[in-house]
């Protein structure tokens, strides 16, 4: 532990006076990962803390927006259940976003401490490229005796390679998720490490970067291997063959998943 990680995180559960999580029902918070879009997704303990809670909370965008979360866990919350939709603004800017995290964060603190429970219910897996993550780093800063647990979700890695009949990650190959890089010099890069280090890469918000990626991976030998998802567990998903798709710009959620090799024992 160094003095600059963020407080609250000396001690986790069973190594330390860290604050126990909460049963679900029980006054306290959950964080909730709902998985990439099928309702089918959420786990049974994911289920089972939504209907316990009294209030469910979200992220969304703006005031009065829909939160795609939400949208997700929608067969799972009843009409008696309080919705808390929290603003948490898509902009490149610092101070909005660390403002709406520290807002969201004395919300629910001020819902618990009302003897409510309360979820928190993320799209993806709570702990990967999260929104819930900065809530969490917030509430241990602000609130760090809050009682919180966590419910893991699929993420949508997970689901397109599952989707797919792709094989994620074998034998002694390694697996890296990241952001597509902003510059084809810094994709470049990465597939130069990932080739050297027997990795496979996932690669998330593809979006408009998909029409210079596709020309890069063709001209690497790549594109055989690759595949491309958008908005999966969505009723429009798309999987695909990378090769098939053509290099126009694509949604913000979609992804890829790129092999630089196989190993060498293989049924």
């Amino acid at each position: 532990m160094t003095p600059s990680s963020p407080s609250g995180f000396a001690s986790f559960p069973g190594s330390g006076p860290a604050p126990g999580p909460p049963e679900p029902g029980a006054a306290g918070l959950t964080l909730v990962g709902v998985g990439p879009g099928d309702p089918d997704w959420l786990t049974v303990a994911a289920v089972r803390v939504i209907q316990a809670a009294q209030v469910v909370a979200y992220p969304v965008a703006r005031e009065g927006g829909e939160g795609m979360a939400a949208a997700i866990a929608a067969p799972w919350i009843a009409s008696g259940q309080r919705r808390l939709p929290l603003v948490f603004p898509m902009v490149p800017e610092a101070e909005p976003r660390r403002r709406a995290w520290w807002q969201a964060a004395d919300q629910l603190a001020a819902e618990v401490a009302a003897g409510r429970s309360v979820v928190l219910l993320c799209e993806g897996d709570v702990s990967l490229f999260a929104t819930s993550s900065y809530v969490l780093l917030a509430l241990r800063r602000r609130h760090p005796t809050l009682p919180v647990r966590l419910v893991p979700g699929i993420s949508a890695v997970a689901a397109a390679a599952a989707a797919a009949a792709w094989p994620l990650a074998l034998q002694q190959e390694s697996l890296l998720i990241r952001p597509t890089p902003e510059t084809p010099e810094a994709l470049e890069r990465l597939l130069d490490l990932a080739a050297a280090e027997g990795m496979v890469v996932a690669l998330l918000k593809l979006g408009h970067r998909w029409s210079w990626v596709r020309p890069l991976l063709e001209r690497r030998g790549l594109l055989a291997d690759a595949l491309f998802a958008r908005r999966i567990g969505w009723p429009d998903q798309q999987l695909a063959a990378a090769h098939t798709v053509a290099a126009a710009e694509s949604p913000y959620f979609s992804l890829l998943l790129v092999r630089l090799g196989w190993p060498a024992v293989l049924p």
